[in-house]
């Protein structure tokens, strides 16, 4: 069973002011770049591959010879993007495939290990994701922080742009969790989430995990005391940087 890393790209980006949120610098690399090294960086992924429908985001990849796969120009979701990649790649049904944010240059990668364990431990798990517990209070009513509720079994029950779950009024004292970009899934589902119709519910939040759970497919929740700091808009490049050059050479 082998464990692949995607990386699913596309040009153009509705929050992120002007176009080519991929290749934009962050402290004088792409940002692509960021994310390509890092995932390279886990010991347990058998193999990192960027995939795209844009010529300038391939070149930018080839540039530091990173591996990158052309893909449809049409995608719905970076979920279809990965299954098509997964499906040039050649892969078994039981294969695993993580699918990393491209915006998420400031990942962990000791979360791969932690998303990927239920699928190793039980036969009957096609998907898991990553959430984390909030502890920035900005973040709460942040629409571009995607909240998750789960069942007691660990299981989601639905994710929202929204606050979620929404208590009494005033302020906060219960958990709220937010979802981190990143997913595993045996390549054999990920045939079939492509092969699905989107969902309605998935069309009005824009969040693709939607799908899977319109159509009656579980996805396993996994909390990671590893939070990931996303670049969702080009002001948020400025705050990505400060962190990097805190960190220094553990970012190199």
């Amino acid at each position: 069973m082998k464990i692949i890393a995607i990386i699913p790209c596309r040009y153009g980006s509705t929050r992120f002011e002007g176009q080519g949120k991929p290749i934009a610098p962050i402290s004088g690399k792409p940002m692509i770049q960021w994310v390509y090294e890092r995932a390279k960086k886990s010991d347990m992924l058998d193999d990192v591959v960027v995939a795209t429908d844009d010529e300038r985001i391939r070149d930018a990849v080839r540039k530091f010879g990173g591996r990158v796969e052309m893909t449809a120009p049409v995608h719905r979701s970076g979920t279809d993007r990965t299954a098509e990649a997964a499906g040039i790649l050649g892969l078994d049904g039981e294969d695993i495939v993580i699918n990393i944010q491209g915006d998420q240059p400031d990942f962990d990668t000791r979360c791969l290990p932690q998303l990927v364990e239920p699928l190793q431990k039980d036969p009957t798990v096609d998907m898991t994701t990553l959430v984390y517990k909030i502890t920035n209070p900005a973040e709460l009513e942040d629409s571009n922080h995607v909240k998750c509720v789960f069942d007691n079994h660990g299981f989601a029950l639905y994710f929202s742009r929204s606050l979620i779950p929404f208590g009494p009024v005033g302020k906060i004292t219960y958990d709220v969790f937010k979802h981190l970009g990143l997913y595993a899934y045996r390549k054999r589902f990920l045939d079939v989430f492509a092969s699905l119709p989107q969902g309605r519910l998935e069309a009005l939040e824009r969040l693709e995990m939607l799908r899977a759970l319109e159509f009656g497919y579980p996805i396993k929740i996994v909390e990671t005391p590893y939070d990931s700091l996303e670049v969702d808009t080009r002001k948020d490049i400025a705050k990505l940087e400060a962190v990097l050059q805190k960190a220094g050479a553990a970012y190199q």
